[in-house]
Parts: C-alpha cells; sequence; structure tokens
C-alpha cells in the first residue's frame, strides 16, 4: 500500500493507516521499522475499528471522492499489481 500511496498522492489519493488498539511506542517502531510514509491514525480504544467493523488486519475500505465505501477487502491483497493500480485510477478520475 505504501509503493501506491506514494504514486497516487499527487492525484489526490489518500491513504491512512488504522492501528487496532497498540501503544503508541510499539506502532511508532513498527511505521519506522516498515518505511510507512502514510499517516497513521491510532485507534486505541477501538472505537473506529468497531464503527466500521475491522476485526482483522489488514481490512481494506475504499472511498470514492464523495466520501462513500464503494469496497472493502478483509485480508492480504496485492494492490500495487496492474488491477489495484486501475481501480485507485479509476476511482481518482474527476
Amino acid at each position: 500500500m505504501n509503493a501506491l500511496y506514494e504514486e497516487f498522492k499527487g492525484r489526490g489519493f489518500v491513504l491512512l493507516l488504522v492501528n487496532m488498539g497498540e501503544a503508541p511506542e510499539i506502532v511508532r517502531r513498527a511505521v519506522k521499522a516498515r518505511g510507512y510514509t502514510a499517516p497513521v491514525v491510532l485507534d486505541v480504544d477501538r472505537e473506529v475499528s468497531a464503527a466500521y467493523a475491522a476485526t482483522a488486519t489488514p481490512t481494506v475500505y475504499i472511498v470514492d471522492r464523495r466520501l462513500q465505501i464503494v469496497g472493502r477487502a478483509v485480508g492480504r491483497r496485492d494492490w500495487t499489481g496492474e488491477p489495484g493500480r486501475r481501480l485507485i485510477a479509476a476511482l481518482l478520475r474527476p
């Protein structure tokens, strides 16, 4: 996902990485070790996770320009492959 963020952020793509319930210091170390450049949100009390029914990681929600959820995926996916890139590019079209 980090590669997609870097590729598409200049075109309006927003990626938020939400950590579910871990201590901030653990999250800081993981972000640094994995080289994430996208913003990381701490959901320490899991309120956001509960509101979106995110019970496993990774859970990806795809939100369009009208802020409507248009997709959800649970588990690992190859977002950097051609189908993932085409999907993101299509959602970014005006």
